[in-house]
């Protein structure tokens, strides 16, 4: 990712000069460390081929909906070669709740033909192969990259997106044109557990309609303060502190 000069000025609408965003920016991320530091992907999974399936199976649907559909989904297919053949119907039915079954199911099976054909039935630990394999894209890629090879990666779901925006490190909207933006104000060893922390801060306190203005800990730093309750006592009720898993 290419990286500007640090005092170069920045299309935002806070007016920052870069410097100003870089440092802004990292220290609401150390407070984010300080906030969550047992932050970790939600899937649950044992094995890179199981943290793929799971990724795609949480498309417009929930970890904890995924993380109890993929126990017997493992256990029934335990290998590329297994999803590579496996039958259709039964597929389906064991993945329906996840939602959008059938297109995931299509999937699944064309992803353990693509392996088996391509990789030996081994999932690839680059980005460039992991894209061209059935119901992969870039923030599924990334999300296997740095969760299951060590790889550091920015994560962009709507969670990450959506949070990017509010503390104006970006007003970029496109996924891969916000993942270079942020790339660019951090250091590549924290982009998988920024991804995380973000992600957990959205889910947990800075919620799309209502964030808990009042309770969130990045308050002092964040240009949008103010667009939910800023009253403690009141936001402190929308707080949602559990794990999603």
């Amino acid at each position: 990712m290419p990286r500007d000069t640090p005092d170069a000025p920045v299309r935002s609408s806070t007016g920052e000069s870069r410097l100003a965003l870089v440092r802004r920016a990292r220290k609401m991320y150390r407070e984010l460390v300080e906030l969550y530091p047992d932050a970790h992907c939600e899937l649950n999974f044992t094995t890179p081929l199981e943290l793929l399936v799971a990724t795609i199976l949480s498309a417009q649907c929930t970890d904890k909906r995924v993380n109890l559909v993929t126990p017997a989904l493992f256990a029934r297919y335990p290998d590329a070669e297994a999803f590579a053949s496996a039958g259709r119907e039964d597929l389906e039915e064991m993945i329906r709740s996840t939602g959008f079954f059938r297109a995931k199911t299509n999937s699944l099976i064309g992803l353990g033909q693509a392996l088996c054909e391509r990789h030996g039935g081994e999932v690839p630990g680059n980005l460039a192969d992991l894209v061209k394999l059935p119901g992969v894209g870039r923030k599924t890629a990334n999300v296997l990259l740095g969760n299951a090879f060590g790889v550091p990666g920015i994560t962009v779901d709507t969670h990450f997106g959506r949070l990017v925006r509010r503390f104006r490190w970006t007003d970029e909207e496109d996924p891969v044109k916000v993942e270079h933006a942020i790339g660019e104000l951090f250091p590549p060893k924290d982009w998988t557990m920024l991804s995380h922390r973000v992600v957990w801060h959205g889910r947990r306190v800075c919620h799309a309609r209502r964030p808990a203005c009042g309770a969130c800990g990045l308050a002092r730093w964040c240009p949008s303060f103010g667009e939910g309750p800023t009253d403690e006592a009141t936001a402190t009720k929308l707080l949602r502190m559990r794990s999603f898993a």
